[in-house]
């Protein structure tokens, strides 16, 4: 089936939060998700990835450790895309001083380059990353691919490296729609499920649901 863009952003959305993401960051993750899927990328599919993997576990355990260093890696071993990107583009004057930045152990790397995007922008340059031998570069509205299409969608890599600024050949243009399947749009439905409150006696009375006397 196929969605609209903001559809995808707002089950997105519900679901980061209902996986304990902070509603900030989960706003990030839904606009990255609806960034990926514009370019004709399987969006809802790599955020589902991840919030299964990393499901529960506290924020800090897979956070950079410091955003000082040239490499960057997390207490857990399994860095965040969407922390570690969302922390990339606060640090994106300190990318283009270095020149680059390494990150360990990234878990579903594609989702880190909406980041790049955001980066892009304030910098007025391109940004790469490179993973398991593809690359991508982004200038925050058009996005160049190199290497084999089934890395980009790797569950793990041991090294990404960002790099700005980054030569854009091949540019891909976005769309407003994109394919979604039932399966991947239930796996995010599942976690969007528990951000609803669950009903009460309370919430009954006052209203809700079919009340205390449900005779149906």
């Amino acid at each position: 089936m196929t969605y609209s863009l903001n559809e995808i952003e707002a089950l997105s959305k519900r679901a980061a939060r209902g996986s304990g993401l902070a509603w900030g960051l989960a706003e990030e993750a839904a606009k990255g998700t609806r960034w990926l899927s514009a370019f004709g990328f399987q969006g809802t599919d790599l955020l589902a990835d991840l919030l299964e993997m990393n499901d529960r576990i506290p924020a800090i355990d897979v956070s950079p450790v410091s955003l000082r260093a040239a490499v960057w890696h997390a207490p857990a071993r399994r860095m965040s895309p969407l922390i570690a990107g969302a922390s990339l583009s606060d640090c994106a004057v300190r990318l283009m001083e270095r020149g680059s930045i390494t990150m360990e152990n990234v878990c579903v790397p594609l989702l880190a380059v909406p980041f790049m995007g955001g980066a892009a922008l304030r910098l007025g340059h391109p940004v790469a990353a490179e993973w398991d031998g593809v690359r991508v570069a982004t200038d925050g509205r058009h996005l160049c691919l190199h290497g084999e299409t089934d890395i980009l969608y790797t569950r793990m890599t041991t090294e990404m490296v960002f790099s700005t600024p980054a030569k854009m050949t091949g540019t891909k243009e976005p769309v407003m729609r994109a394919s979604v399947s039932p399966q991947s749009w239930d796996r995010l439905a599942m976690f969007a499920h528990r951000t609803f409150a669950p009903a009460t006696d309370e919430s009954r009375l006052k209203g809700a649901g079919a009340g205390l006397n449900d005779n149906d």
